[in-house]
């Protein structure tokens, strides 16, 4: 409809519109009889993210499986990421008692801990590093603890994006070792959905940041750290469920997009 927005946002667009196009006059709650006969609902534009196309991603998912199927004993995959938890109170829902009012205090910093993490799906041993800040010299060091992890592995490949400090001369250096035993492979661009340790982030603030206040930021530092340190190892198998490789295929087909 020419004259007015692709996603109005109030029946006065809507009216001023009739009224132009057809000389009928329409107040307030005639005009939303009007548009639940016509079916239209009041509804906001979900936040798509960008993503690779779907040949890429399926190109990947058949990588890995290819991989799984032909993996030796003496190999071992992990994927990798960061995750940078601010010190915030993070409301999230949860079953109350019907007329209760609950309620949690936030807190006011906007300290943050940096995590270079990884994973391994088949035992979930997740070596981590914390930097002061994530880059090279962390993804890097990354690496060496992955290796320092599996003495008996020969060859172990690793999983993570395309962020540039993945890329760059740290990690190049540390590639170029003549006894290094990682192979690197990079997801398609923006397709955090195939990273399953975006999952176990998930798992952590559900664990760790949901509804709950930690007085000073060294408590929230401290809580985060022993979720990797001890929660994980040692409840992992309750995670499984959550954190898996069940890849799917993301596409923007079934939307309408505004531009």
């Amino acid at each position: 409809m020419v004259g007015w927005s692709l996603l109005p946002r109030s029946t006065v667009e809507i009216r001023a519109h009739i009224l132009k196009e057809f000389g009928v006059e329409y107040s307030h709650s005639g005009c939303l009889k009007l548009l639940a006969r016509l079916g239209f609902e009041y509804r906001k534009p979900k936040g798509l993210p960008r993503v690779s196309c779907a040949e890429q991603q399926a190109a990947f998912i058949d990588m890995y499986e290819r991989l799984l199927n032909g993996l030796g004993a003496d190999e071992a995959v992990y994927f990798a990421d960061a995750v940078h938890p601010e010190y915030q109170t993070k409301p999230s829902y949860g079953w109350v008692k019907a007329g209760s009012n609950p309620a949690v205090t936030t807190t006011s910093g906007r300290g943050r801990v940096n995590i270079h993490g990884a994973l391994n799906l088949e035992n979930f041993d997740a070596p981590f590093v914390e930097p002061t800040t994530v880059d090279g010299v962390s993804a890097a060091q990354l690496l060496a603890r992955i290796e320092a992890r599996n003495p008996d592995k020969r060859l172990i490949h690793v999983i993570w994006d395309n962020a540039a400090y993945h890329k760059g001369p740290d990690v190049r250096e540390f590639l170029a070792r003549p006894d290094c035993r990682i192979h690197l492979i990079q997801l398609p661009p923006y397709c955090p959905h195939l990273n399953p340790i975006e999952r176990l982030w998930a798992v952590m603030h559900q664990c760790v940041t949901h509804n709950r206040r930690y007085p000073t930021q060294k408590q929230f530092a401290d809580a985060i750290l022993k979720f990797f340190r001890e929660t994980l190892p040692n409840e992992w198998k309750t995670f499984r469920s959550q954190v898996s490789d069940n890849f799917r295929i993301v596409t923007h087909e079934k939307f309408r997009l505004l531009e």
